[in-house]
């Protein structure tokens, strides 16, 4: 298996940004994952962001796991739990409104250096998404606004952590899915390993990096590029020894952005005759993938070809 792709930041500002931005458009076409060091947020604020959330699961997490799951989930099991997932989590939003204040049992050092992380990841996202433009040929800025809807995008933290699991073979940390949103940003435990993609009929490991931030594309951009670039299923092993911790951001559409396969693209592919993505409102997706997320994306796809009737193209989606 080839190396799993990392790219370093600090080469698009040089005589290797050619080169830089092809692996990333390997990554994108041929992974949907890889992993960014230099990618400028400050390492002394990702050590504290795991400092606090790791000071925050014991204090407030571990007991109500313990007590929830852990006690209750492999009680008499033979055969492998396929209805839930040996993890622990809450989700922070950011935009379009944050709900950081609103947290319980999070102390002010963590609500404070949370939102700076958001500012930081958001910017990051933002640049990324620049980035792919340039590789698919669509103008700067063409990816925002095709995220934008009428109050700017949805963007959030799932702070999770995955214990130790004493019959890993039995229950998932995550079971196999791929995100639905746009684009994602992982801050992942660069000790404890578990997290998963497949590629091909492979497993393969997504390495833990310290200070690294690893991304991943999701659904929607599968859309936009008209398979193009693929969101890829990916999963999270349970480990029997140590406490893995994961905080995934999703930069996401807004509730009403209509999302459409880019026309620049789909005229590159006219000779091809490839068929095309549908299109729909995101949150509709959304609520159709509530019920379906451990399951194969293509459906739902499919699905969403049968309301593609009633959609109405906004001024803003048609960026």
């Amino acid at each position: 298996m080839e190396n799993f792709p990392v790219i370093n930041m600090k080469n698009l500002n040089g005589d290797k940004r050619a080169s830089t931005m092809d692996i990333i458009k390997d990554a994108c076409e041929n992974w949907g994952f890889f992993e960014l060091v230099n990618h400028g947020i400050p390492h002394e604020m990702m050590d504290t962001v795991e400092r606090l959330t790791k000071g925050h699961y014991k204090k407030c997490m571990e007991q109500r796991f313990k007590e929830l799951v852990a006690s209750k989930a492999l009680e008499g099991v033979q055969a492998e739990i396929t209805d839930m997932d040996w993890e622990s989590t809450f989700f922070l939003r950011h935009l379009p409104v944050s709900n950081i204040s609103q947290v319980p049992d999070l102390d002010d050092e963590y609500r404070t250096i949370m939102k700076e992380f958001a500012v930081r990841l958001e910017k990051l996202a933002e640049e990324l998404l620049d980035l792919l433009c340039e590789n698919l040929g669509l103008e700067k800025g063409y990816l925002k606004k095709a995220f934008y809807g009428s109050k700017g995008p949805n963007f959030g933290t799932k702070v999770s952590n995955y214990p130790p699991c004493p019959k890993p073979e039995l229950i998932k940390g995550l079971r196999p899915h791929t995100d639905a949103g746009g684009v994602i940003l992982l801050f992942q435990d660069d000790k404890v390993s578990g997290l998963q993609l497949l590629k091909g009929d492979q497993w393969v490991d997504v390495p833990p990096m310290k200070h690294s931030i690893v991304v991943n594309l999701g659904d929607q951009l599968e859309v936009i590029t008209n398979g193009k670039y693929k969101s890829v299923l990916h999963r999270v092993i349970a480990q029997t020894d140590g406490n893995r911790m994961s905080l995934a951001s999703f930069y996401n559409p807004g509730n009403d952005a209509v999302i459409y396969p880019a026309p620049a693209l789909l005229e590159k592919e006219a000779e091809e005759r490839k068929e095309v993505y549908p299109k729909f409102v995101f949150d509709d997706y959304m609520k159709l993938y509530a019920g379906l997320k451990f399951q194969a994306k293509e459906p739902r796809f499919e699905l969403m070809k049968n309301v593609e009737a009633n959609v109405t193209m906004g001024p803003i989606a048609t960026a």
